[in-house]
């Protein structure tokens, strides 16, 4: 065990040689403030527009709008399905009194966690610190070095695995505390304790009511949260494969890269096309689901995207290790 350890600080000091963590540092701190800007901006535009900050005046005029957009012709059947959800959904707010966007830095970390992994913004971060872990070793020779100690391969392999996970850990807490700290002094830092809706159930693209829970937004940004770091690790252990069967970093980054990418395709593209669920990248909005957002393909749900993301991250743990104990690294 003291070996293990011993050698997953060796990667995680690597890694902080690197620089990246501190790459990763600075990508979120020119992020976060232009997120936290567009935010303030569209709100005050939608007080001007308005001329007051009721917030149900504001919903009202956006149920309104979205009603008209529903009406109009041209729109998709899927965009028409999605828009008499969200309809049905900010009614149950307005009927229950409930503010959906109470201001307050924790309502802006949570719409924030709700869409950074549909914006892709997490997995690409997380591609960044796992993608080399293995292929830049092998193309500038230190994996070779390694390799002449006497340690076992699995062990070498698993520090660095266990190193990914609790960099991709600390990610997750650098990106709260940076979007909290942030939208705090422009939003302020209260609203933790703020009501918030969950258990939005749909089926038959209708919203169903029945199992919705009234929650503080804590618990439910920790469970946010939670399922974003749940897509993370899976995001990071198949990019951690990608490492292990590729030999070079830019070809490893490329075959992710396009299979993020594709998922985001086919969930636009080919919403009649049942067989696209089964792609991990498609499963990756976790928090859709929590929010009560309208799956983009039929059949898709919470227990299903969690345990196809669950056999696509062991299988790709199994074969990294089945392959890189075996390899040839020359």
């Amino acid at each position: 065990m003291a070996e293990l350890i011993r050698l997953v600080f060796n990667e995680i000091e690597k890694m902080v040689r690197k620089r990246r963590i501190l790459v990763i540092f600075f990508i979120l701190a020119v992020l976060i403030p232009i997120f936290v800007y567009a935010q303030l901006q569209q709100t005050e535009e939608t007080i001007k527009r308005l001329g007051t900050d009721n917030w149900k005046v504001a919903l009202q005029q956006k149920i309104v709008d979205q009603q008209n957009r529903l009406n109009s012709s041209g729109i998709p059947e899927e965009w028409k399905s999605w828009l008499k959800v969200q309809i049905d959904q900010e009614q149950y707010y307005l009927d229950n009194d409930i503010n959906p966007t109470t201001p307050g830095a924790p309502t802006f970390i949570r719409k924030l966690i709700e869409q950074s992994i549909g914006w892709l913004l997490l997995p690409l971060l997380v591609m960044v610190i796992t993608i080399d872990i293995i292929s830049g070793e092998r193309s500038d020779g230190t994996i070779k070095i390694l390799l002449t100690r006497p340690i076992k391969r699995w062990k070498i392999l698993l520090s660095k695995y266990i190193s990914i996970c609790l960099l991709i850990s600390f990610l997750l807490v650098l990106y709260g505390v940076l979007a909290y700290v942030v939208s705090g002094f422009v939003f302020s830092f209260k609203g933790w304790s703020v009501p918030v809706l969950t258990g939005f159930v749909i089926k038959n693209n209708q919203l169903l009511t029945d199992s919705v829970q009234l929650i503080p937004q804590w618990q439910y940004i920790m469970m946010a949260f939670g399922l974003a770091w749940f897509v993370c690790i899976i995001i990071g252990t198949l990019s951690f494969m990608v490492s292990v069967l590729v030999r070079t970093t830019p070809a490893a980054m490329g075959i992710m890269l396009a299979a993020l990418i594709t998922g985001s395709v086919l969930s636009g593209l080919a919403t009649s096309w049942s067989g696209a669920k089964y792609f991990f990248s498609v499963n990756l909005g976790l928090t859709d689901y929590l929010a009560g957002q309208l799956p983009s393909i039929e059949g898709l749900n919470m227990h299903f995207s969690l345990m196809n993301l669950s056999i696509w991250g062991i299988s790709a743990l199994l074969i990294s290790f089945i392959v890189f104990i075996k390899q040839d690294m020359n």
